[in-house]
């Protein structure tokens, strides 16, 4: 490639293209996303975007496993959301098409990669939710999951005061006697953070269009229906996902 530009440069001129053309959430998903990929070229001495190749997209796999801490999930959408960033440079003759043709996202559990969408595709899911359906309960389910891919089953077991919308994470529980079991049980019990945007999300649901209801066991479902916690198969959303 003859075209010269700075990974921040590029990046810049990314994410000022895309934000008439995204939701604020995504484009804010795709900034995090790319802020770590400048990180990770400042380390490696990457001065041109040009120079991207596959060993940088294995290098950034394993940078982000180590030193941003995440898990598989939350690996294959940073790739994703690169993969994406990566055919935008390849559009504009920045990098070679194999970079992208060759790039390899990483295995997810069966469970994840059957349900698991790509970073555009959730972006025009957000962009469709944000428009139509703000803060609804669809709205603020899908925002869960593609945060952080939660199972339904996960989403559906969490209460209002399992939600700490100061801290901005979640706490998940094993509650099986009151019809909120976790798949992997009480070694699934964990705290997740979240987003400030899925933080937002959530706040204007609560706050708007929550149905105020108890539970037969006396607790505030944070997804309910008319008449207490929703059954699992209505927080699936084919309409929205095909």
């Amino acid at each position: 490639m003859s075209r010269q530009m700075k990974p921040e440069r590029a990046v810049e001129r990314y994410l000022k293209e895309r934000k008439p053309e995204v939701s604020e959430s995504t484009h804010y998903n795709h900034a995090c996303t790319l802020n770590a990929f400048l990180d990770f070229c400042e380390e490696e001495g990457l001065d041109n975007i040009c120079d991207v190749d596959g060993f940088h997209v294995h290098d950034f796999k394993i940078f982000r496993r180590e030193v941003g801490g995440i898990n598989e999930v939350t690996l294959y959408k940073n790739l994703c959301t690169l993969r994406v960033f990566l055919k935008w440079c390849r559009s504009m003759e920045l990098v070679d098409s194999s970079v992208v043709e060759n790039m390899i996202l990483p295995d997810l559990e069966d469970d994840a990669r059957d349900t698991m969408l790509d970073a555009e595709r959730a972006d025009q899911i957000l962009n469709y939710l944000e428009k139509f359906e703000y803060a609804t309960l669809r709205h603020a389910l899908f925002a869960l999951l593609w945060d952080t891919g939660f199972r339904i089953g996960t989403a559906r077991a969490i209460d209002v005061e399992d939600y700490h919308p100061e801290e901005q994470y979640v706490e998940i529980r094993h509650r099986p006697e009151q019809d909120s079991p976790l798949k992997n049980g009480t070694r699934a019990e964990r705290e997740v953070n979240l987003h400030p945007w899925v933080c937002d999300i959530l706040d204007d649901y609560l706050q708007i269009h929550r149905n105020d209801v108890t539970d037969e066991y006396g607790r505030e479902p944070l997804f309910s229906s008319s008449r207490g916690r929703t059954v699992r198969s209505n927080l699936r959303m084919p309409s929205v996902f095909s």
